[in-house]
């Protein structure tokens, strides 16, 4: 695509319009800065020209940067030769007309001219923290200065997204114009009206919003203590702040200095680079291997979930959220009034916390029918078992759906770990049939783990996948097996984290350990949370199916003195009345010392590293088989699943970019070693070992089929 294909310009009435044309998003790739910088001279030098009007064409303003070009080593141009530097300088107005999103770079731009206005609908926001950078185009000069640093700060610390409103209420933007307007035309008509205003109202020569950080010094350092928690191990959130305090400390030019400074010490960090290989491996994981390029999904405009629990209103939940009718259904109208109940507490608790407001609680409701019957669900598109997790339960379901859903509805089941192939062989249609598995909670977790079953149809595949996409989710294909590919892989970090409890390790020393890596919650933490009888409940299925399979006695033990984790006020930790917050407990010590001695342990000490690599490293050597096994497309995709299943820390990339950063070989050489230290639970992969010989890393590794 030529330069001049890229950015035109073209003149109406006395005002240029400067309208950059590279889809899908208008993203600041090779050439479009060029481009703009070209049509600003060009509309500079023509005297019949009185203002411009810089304007996307598609379905965006400008959505950024193209995040393929950091950490390249590209070029960076000098101050003034920038083309924020040229918009700033331009002897002529320029407005910004956005609609869709203008991020990153595109919001940078929009800063460096001189007015700004949005249609309802657009988004504006700094999200480079995102990806373990700063913004570097001078937006951390230009919108503290425009909307204070405080307001500043909350919006690039944060990386999020600004609707219109706000940002028209904070500053940025100067007049918001009507959705069904024709912002084209208005924003010419903009440029008309303030043409001949002078002098030019440039954001770096505003410094009235800046007084608010002499009047409270402090601001800078209360900001740092207030991310210190999840911000933990990360540089990019805290160069952030220094780059806005530059802002308000030192001359415009010289705080872009520093800006830039600040921004290189990010751009090829280890950090960064984790980031920016997560946000592309979410891309990847979209892609389905083998399709034909002409498969279409089936089209859907309503669904239907059966069972009114916890999983089951949460997933009604994640569909009324996007706008989309549900149906849940239970078997008795108690259950079905307890699940309305719960749904709406839910959504009654965000508009408490102010995330939700009641007018939109309400339309989301409206979308929730509660129906008792499977002939009032017949004709929905697609529906979801999400009733309890056993396979005798969810049998019957399935043969009364083939019974009762028209041809060609998806049949869906939210299950964790069960056999999605004996639920298709209920049904004569075997390729509707797929897994669905929701993370808890359903509504507010991103992943979707949709399983492939032996008969899966690619029509269906392909149609669960963008399900997810249009629900918000994440969508990512395992293969059909026991525990799938997300929970299969956790498998092993779960026993082991047990095990180590055996040999002297407590849980807190555990959590502690994972805490500091990164992860929000420590396992054990976490264990509570989810309810140890639903853990039991899982390594009894393992059990009857694998002779081989290990217990753990000190999970079993707790389970059997009903310490089952924060609904009874104790699990690994105690728990206060009224308080989430986990307290190690005596005798939870005093169990573990007991049932080390009755196996005939010997406790021993443990050090940070061996902890978090006995954990992590049992989980690495499964995935080497589920990939081996072709149950992943990619190890990517087990990245994926970690970071949005697991809240593996996403500036570590995921479990396998992870094992890559230590080396495939240090891996194998240690799983070699604890095999001949602890048996066959520490058996290398097939696939690790040849890895580790080939020198071939995780990320290159080829998945069987």
């Amino acid at each position: 695509m030529s330069e001049t294909a890229l950015v035109s310009l073209s003149v109406e009435a006395s005002i240029g319009v400067i309208t950059v044309n590279y889809p899908p998003v208008n993203a600041l790739g090779p050439g479009v800065a060029d481009g703009i910088i070209d049509c600003l001279k060009q509309g500079s030098a023509d005297p019949a020209i009185t203002a411009m009007v810089l304007i996307g064409a598609g379905r965006s303003f400008i959505a950024g940067a193209d995040i393929r070009g950091f950490g390249t080593g590209r070029k960076r141009l000098p101050l003034g030769e920038r083309v924020y530097d040229i918009l700033d300088a331009s002897a002529k107005p320029v407005v910004a007309a956005i609609h869709g999103y203008a991020l990153g770079g595109g919001l940078e731009i929009a800063l460096a001219c001189h007015y700004r206005i949005a249609v309802n609908s657009a988004k504006v926001g700094l999200p480079e923290v995102l990806i373990g950078i700063l913004p570097g185009g001078g937006g951390t000069q230009r919108l503290p200065r425009l909307i204070g640093p405080k307001a500043a700060m909350d919006m690039i610390v944060t990386g999020r997204h600004v609707p219109a409103g706000e940002a028209r209420t904070l500053g940025i933007i100067d007049e918001l114009i009507p959705d069904a307007a024709d912002l084209r035309d208005s924003a010419i008509a903009y440029a008309r009206g303030i043409a001949a205003v002078r002098p030019l109202p440039r954001v770096r020569d505003r410094e009235d919003r800046l007084v608010e950080a002499k009047s409270d010094p402090n601001m800078f350092d209360a900001m740092r203590k207030s991310i210190a928690r999840r911000a933990r191990n990360q540089r990019a959130p805290y160069n952030c702040i220094a780059s806005v305090e530059a802002a308000c400390t030192l001359p415009f030019d010289d705080g872009i200095r520093r800006e830039s400074e600040l921004f290189q010490e990010l751009e090829n960090s280890d950090e960064a680079r984790a980031l920016r290989y997560a946000f592309f491996a979410e891309r990847e994981v979209a892609k389905l291997p083998n399709m034909p390029a002409d498969l279409a999904a089936r089209p859907f405009g309503n669904a239907a979930v059966i069972g009114a629990g916890t999983m089951g209103g949460g997933i009604a939940m994640s569909f009324a959220d996007f706008g989309i009718p549900v149906k849940i259904m239970d078997s008795t109208q108690d259950a079905l009034d307890r699940g309305m109940a719960r749904i709406r507490a839910n959504y009654a608790t965000s508009v408490t916390r102010g995330s939700l407001a009641k007018a939109e609680m309400q339309r989301r409701l409206a979308h929730i029918e509660p129906v008792t019957g499977f002939d009032d669900i017949k004709s929905a598109d697609i529906v979801i078992e999400a009733v309890f997790e056993e396979m005798d339960v969810k049998k019957p379901i399935f043969a009364k759906l083939d019974e009762v859903m028209k041809p060609g509805a998806l049949l869906l089941s939210n299950t964790s770990a069960l056999d999605v192939d004996q639920l298709a062989a209920m049904t004569n249609r075997p390729g509707d049939v797929a897994g669905a598995h929701f993370f808890s909670p359903a509504n507010v977790m991103k992943l979707l783990e949709v399983v492939r079953g032996a008969q899966t149809s690619p029509t269906t595949l392909l149609s669960v996948m963008q399900m997810g996409r249009r629900i918000g989710k994440i969508a990512a294909v395992a293969g059909n097996c026991d525990g799938f590919l997300a929970n299969r892989s956790r498998a092993p970090f779960n026993s082991e984290m047990i095990i180590l409890l055996e040999e002297g390790c407590l849980p807190e020393q555990v959590d502690q350990v994972m805490v500091d890596f990164g992860y929000p919650m420590g396992p054990f933490a976490v264990g509570d949370l989810a309810g140890l009888d639903i853990s039991a409940a899982g390594r009894r299925r393992r059990a009857a199916a694998d002779p081989n399979y290990r217990k753990l006695p000190i999970a079993d033990r707790l389970v059997e003195l009903g310490r089952y984790g924060q609904k009874t006020g104790a699990g690994w930790y105690r728990y206060e009345k009224g308080d989430r917050t986990p307290h190690p407990d005596p005798e939870v010590a005093a169990i573990i010392k007991q049932i080390t001695s009755e196996i005939g342990m010997k406790p021993r000490t443990f050090t940070h590293q061996e902890i978090l690599r006995r954990l992590l490293f049992a989980s690495v050597n499964e995935a080497c088989r589920i990939l081996e096994e072709g149950t992943a497309y990619r190890a990517s995709d087990i990245d994926v699943m970690w970071l949005h299943g697991f809240g593996f820390p996403r500036y570590r990339g995921g479990l396998m970019y992870w094992a890559d950063g230590i080396g495939v070989r240090d891996v194998y050489n240690q799983i070699a070693a604890w095999h001949q230290q602890y048996g066959e639970r520490w058996a290398p992969a097939p696939m690790l070992r040849q890895l580790a010989e080939t020198g071939t890393s995780f990320r290159e590794a080829k998945p069987g089929h």
